[in-house]
């Protein structure tokens, strides 16, 4: 029996109309639907921006709900990991393709690339379909562009030390998940005296979507904070 096929799909920052042609086309005839979760108690953010293209189908499809717990115990995650692969591998098996279903993209900080690597490694075939970046939107949202010319863009997962050692490089900065350490996030970015423009947004695309022309003091996990050094030799 043919081996089905893994499908990273990136399915946008929350916007269903954001949805790449080719991610709407696949999600409406793939066989399995893999929407993981964070808290067995909370649905799939994921799983609730293809919703209403799932609605539309005529082919009967199945939807896996593997747990990906908000941890930082590696051990464990491994475990949770491996068993989400697992599940897909046992679809596989028997023939079915399986859409794993991912906020923005497949390849930029997402949960589909621990279970690609195990999928991957086992010699199944897989493919990524690419999706619209949570910065992108929110640089869209804020009509703020985000390089010009040579200048560079840098991406901060995290705020820690690192952002302020690395901060002379880059241009504009795009810092992830802002909420966790705001006053840091403020600390760094102000000690550079180049003059700057700064946007947040918290649920890019979503109908509470919020742009804040500055930092945000708000505790929102879908949260992202775009920082742009302008030259002052520059005439903007």
């Amino acid at each position: 029996m043919k081996k089905g096929k893994l499908i990273g799909i990136g399915v946008g920052p929350g916007d269903t109309d954001l949805l790449t042609l080719k991610a709407v086309k696949t999600l409406k005839i793939v066989d399995i639907i893999c929407a993981p979760k964070s808290a067995n108690s909370k649905p799939s953010l994921a799983l609730s921006i293809v919703k209403p293209i799932l609605k539309n189908r005529n082919k009967k499809y199945k939807i896996l709900e593997p747990l990906f717990p908000m941890i930082e115990d590696n051990d464990k995650l491994k475990k949770y990991w491996n068993d989400a692969a697992q599940l897909i591998l046992d679809q596989l098996n028997q023939g079915l393709d399986v859409a794993f279903i991912t906020l923005g993209d497949p390849s930029i900080y997402s949960t589909f690339s621990y279970i690609f690597r195990i999928i991957n490694d086992k010699n199944y075939e897989v493919e990524l379909i690419p999706g619209i970046s949570s910065f992108t939107a929110c640089a869209a949202s804020g009509k703020m562009p985000l390089a010009e010319k040579n200048e560079i863009i840098v991406i901060v997962p995290k705020i820690d030390e690192r952002l302020e050692q690395i901060m002379k490089y880059g241009d504009t900065f795009v810092i992830m998940k802002t909420s966790r350490n705001l006053e840091l996030l403020e600390e760094s970015i102000n000690k550079d005296k180049r003059i700057k423009e700064i946007l947040s947004v918290h649920n890019c695309s979503m109908n509470d979507e919020k742009i804040i022309n500055g930092f945000s003091n708000e505790k929102n996990y879908l949260s992202t904070t775009i920082v742009k050094f302008k030259d002052k030799k520059k005439d903007y």
